[in-house]
């Protein structure tokens, strides 16, 4: 036993230092920036540093929430991303359940290999993609004008720039989304199919009665989860997407910190935008995992 017990000790040991780097770079990167989070307390002054600089208390955030722009940038982060993810878990689930009904394995194969290679795409390549696309001379406009519609301005309508962002997100994302549910569709007993389609069953039965009942606890699941996310929308996507003509339907609270923070330097009013928007998702994702326990039994601890 003794001998057991000192082998398991020196291979835990080894396994403990195969965390050493991702512990490291998670404490330089993650953890000792966050001591510049008190940058949102003060009145900063890179020439006085962190240190240097006068402490103002909360004056940032009083001045956040009388901000005009505030309430409509927090309302266009609250669509894009409630759009993102409602639209996406659709759009994840319905293909997943159409690749399951695919016999072909090939086909399947294909299909597959085909929607997920949007994901590992750069929203900078995808952005100079959909800019020739919806451009008022590109592809889309060339079509439409086939039927006699004049051609739109997309990218600075402030009409279609939401949708945009939104379809386009799901576009990139729904083949790599439906993997968790392909995978839960695979512990389904395949004689329940057998048994429905004896019954009298047709496909569209055994996928209502079935299918879509045996998967619904994952679903329930990565609901609960995404609602961790709702503050994020997508700088990505929105940052290589947008400009000033659609700021009033596209700027989110990332873009804003971003342009605030770094392109005005009003570093600590950046800072306690972003501090606002870290608070409230720390809230959301607490409580998403509440009722991701209660509704699905999943626990981290």
């Amino acid at each position: 036993m003794g001998s057991k017990h000192k082998k398991k000790s020196a291979a835990e040991k080894f396994y403990h230092l195969m965390l050493l780097p991702g512990m490291a770079f998670l404490f330089l990167f993650h953890i000792v920036p966050l001591a510049g989070v008190t940058i949102a307390f003060q009145n900063f002054k890179p020439v006085k540093g962190i240190f240097g600089s006068q402490f103002i208390g909360l004056e940032n955030f009083g001045r956040l929430f009388y901000l005009p722009d505030f309430w409509q940038i927090m309302e266009n982060t609250l669509l894009i991303a409630a759009g993102k993810i409602v639209l996406g878990m659709l759009m994840a689930v319905v293909f997943a359940v159409l690749l399951n009904e695919c016999r072909s394995t090939g086909l399947k194969r294909l299909v597959q290999t085909s929607v997920y290679l949007p994901h590992f795409l750069s929203w900078v390549i995808l952005a100079v993609m959909f800019s020739n696309l919806l451009s008022y001379g590109g592809v889309l406009n060339r079509f439409l004008g086939l039927f006699g519609m004049e051609p739109q301005m997309f990218l600075v309508s402030n009409k279609w720039f939401r949708s945009i962002v939104i379809l386009g997100d799901v576009w990139k994302e729904f083949g790599y989304n439906a993997v968790v549910y392909v995978a839960a569709m695979t512990s389904i007993d395949p004689g329940l199919y057998e048994a429905a389609k004896i019954d009298g069953a047709n496909r569209w039965d055994r996928i209502w009665h079935i299918t879509i009942p045996s998967i619904l606890p994952t679903i329930i699941l990565m609901m609960t989860l995404n609602m961790g996310q709702i503050m994020n929308a997508g700088f990505d996507e929105v940052f290589n997407l947008y400009s000033p003509l659609v700021y009033e339907t596209g700027d989110i609270i990332d873009t804003y910190v971003y342009r605030v923070g770094l392109t005005n330097m009003q570093y600590s009013f950046g800072t306690a935008v972003g501090l606002f928007k870290s608070v409230i998702s720390f809230i959301l994702l607490t409580v998403s995992y509440k009722l991701a326990d209660k509704f699905a039994g999943y626990r981290i601890f």
